[in-house]
């Protein structure tokens, strides 16, 4: 038996698009959607899928409520403001024969115009920072990250920190600390619409890395897959992936715009110690 869980907010409008992919899809399996609003709740019970009210505590929160509720065996995690390829609930879930795997993350696609400069960011990012990072860290058995936008794991995990900025970083750590291994399916792909202004971006990123960054609360000696110094490593990566002078251009700004966003998270996590929830904000142009 497969869980579906779905975690959403003010999402009315994608919802029923983030669950249509699924139901299309063969196999043995249960949706199960929470949201704190009515009206994303409301688009999900128009397709027979079962739903729950979150108190809107958080998306941490909300996880723990459906898996809670969850009667798989393999437990998916996603969002409704993405969706995914027909093929995804196979792809996720075959490496599952392998009992060493606990974990097993898809490839996230942006759906954003490669001609702007955000949305360039958007396709160099999850291309060679997520896409190509993961096949070089799976093929020496490295540790690897799970996408939060669409990952399966083992029914195991009973509970995530609800103070989490990032719960696909705690959940992938939790994973692997139990002594399992995280599998990497590329052909699984969820669609994302990405950040559409600096203001999101910077929400956004803040609230990833930030989160990244936050492990150590929860994890003794993690694993480090993202660093400052790992993106300064591997950069030469990026500069294989423009395809004319306006996105050797686009490359350069994101050289300086990734060394602020750390700097700044460096400053507001360890120097000005500021409380978590003024970190974590929500980006509104990714809806």
């Amino acid at each position: 038996m497969i869980s579906i869980l779905i975690t959403s907010f003010k999402e009315e409008k994608t919802i029923a698009k983030a669950i249509n992919s699924f139901k299309k899809q063969k196999g043995e399996y249960e949706i199960i959607v929470a949201a704190p609003d009515n009206e994303t709740l409301k688009q999900a019970k128009k397709l027979n899928v079962k739903t729950i009210k979150d108190p809107g505590k958080g998306k941490p929160h909300a996880l723990n409520i459906l898996i809670k509720k969850a009667k798989g065996d393999i437990l998916i995690f996603t969002d409704g403001d993405v969706y995914s390829s027909s093929n995804s609930i196979k792809e996720l879930t075959e490496p599952f024969k392998n009992k060493k795997i606990g974990a097993v993350t898809a490839r996230p696609i942006s759906l954003d115009n490669r001609k702007t400069m955000l949305g360039y960011w958007s396709h160099l990012l999850t291309d060679i920072g997520a896409h190509r990072t993961r096949l070089r860290r799976v093929k020496k058995g490295k540790f690897i990250l799970c996408s939060g936008y669409l990952f399966a794991i083992r029914n195991i995990i009973k509970n995530i920190p609800e103070d989490a900025l990032s719960e696909d970083a705690v959940i992938s750590h939790l994973i692997w600390k139990r002594g399992y291994k995280i599998a990497y399916a590329p052909k699984a792909l969820v669609y994302v619409k990405y950040p559409k202004n600096l203001k999101d971006w910077f929400i956004q990123k803040r609230r990833s890395t930030g989160g990244y960054n936050q492990i150590n609360k929860y994890i003794k000696n993690p694993q480090r897959m993202r660093s400052f110094w790992r993106e300064l490593i591997y950069s030469y990566q990026a500069w294989l992936y423009p395809k004319n002078i306006r996105e050797v251009f686009y490359t350069i700004s994101l050289y300086f715009v990734k060394l602020y966003l750390w700097t700044k998270i460096f400053i507001d996590l360890n120097i000005r110690k500021k409380p978590l929830k003024e970190i974590w904000k929500r980006a509104t142009s990714t809806k």
